[in-house]
């Protein structure tokens, strides 16, 4: 019957696991440039076991995680301002976070800092920086689909969108922004999107199916539960009749 208590019970971890990223989703439906989580379970530890005779297998339930982000394009939103920018298609803005650390971003609400330096909404800069001359108003910015910045008619710089091989290894860094790991690789200026100024793309996160999901996790957080009592009542009347036998 323990057996039974930690099937069970790593059940409810296991959607307590989904019910967090799902919440997490929520939580950032109005994120510039999120993706939504992506949660695999998979089975636990499972041995065959001798019953009076009988084959049978005997499982230890199962778990989640997250494995990594949809990658599905978010609506794209025009709002004028030159310097939010949105990818179309594939890749991340590379930026450099106050740690030092390279971090990657699909979030375009980019402004300037008192230097003049290009930077995202947390402050950090782009990676190259990419700073407007003294007295050049970001109106006068341009940006081209290929990330050429031009102001004065004298050229800036540009910003290279990058991916890295595998996205789904990316780690996110809390602040909105991912960092590449060893298992996701470096990053490399091969991305094949496009930059859009004066438009940034929305949160990807369906608000409809993450409740429809929120709702059959918690009704299976339930079934768990409920298979946890009844567990318990089968040990408390099989130690009864042991007492009285």
């Amino acid at each position: 019957m323990l057996e039974g208590l930690y099937a069970a019970a790593a059940g409810m971890s296991a959607q307590q696991e989904q019910l967090n990223a799902i919440s997490n989703d929520l939580a950032n439906v109005s994120t510039t440039g999120y993706k939504s989580g992506r949660v695999a379970f998979n089975d636990l530890l499972y041995s065959t076991v001798d019953v009076a005779g009988t084959l049978s297998t005997d499982g230890a339930g199962a778990s989640a995680k997250v494995i990594g982000r949809h990658e599905a394009q978010g609506s794209i939103q025009q709002t004028g301002d030159p310097l939010d920018l949105a990818i179309e298609g594939e890749g991340y803005f590379e930026v450099t976070a106050a740690n030092g650390q390279t971090a990657l971003t699909r979030d375009g609400n980019f402004g300037v800092d008192a230097n003049g330096t290009i930077v995202s909404s947390n402050g950090n800069p782009l990676t190259p920086p990419i700073t407007l001359p003294k007295g050049v108003p970001p109106s006068e910015v341009s940006i081209a689909a290929d990330g050429t910045v031009t102001a004065a008619k004298h050229k800036l710089g540009q910003i290279k969108l990058v991916t890295v091989p595998a996205p789904e290894h990316l780690l996110a860094n809390g602040s909105g922004g991912l960092t590449p790991t060893a298992a996701s690789g470096a990053p490399t200026a091969t991305a094949a999107g496009k930059i859009r100024q004066g438009e940034l793309e929305a949160s990807n996160v369906d608000v409809g199916s993450a409740m429809a999901l929120m709702v059959s996790t918690q009704r299976n957080y339930q079934l768990n539960s409920t298979a946890i009592q009844t567990e318990n009542q089968m040990m408390s009347i099989a130690n009864q009749l042991r007492a009285n036998g």
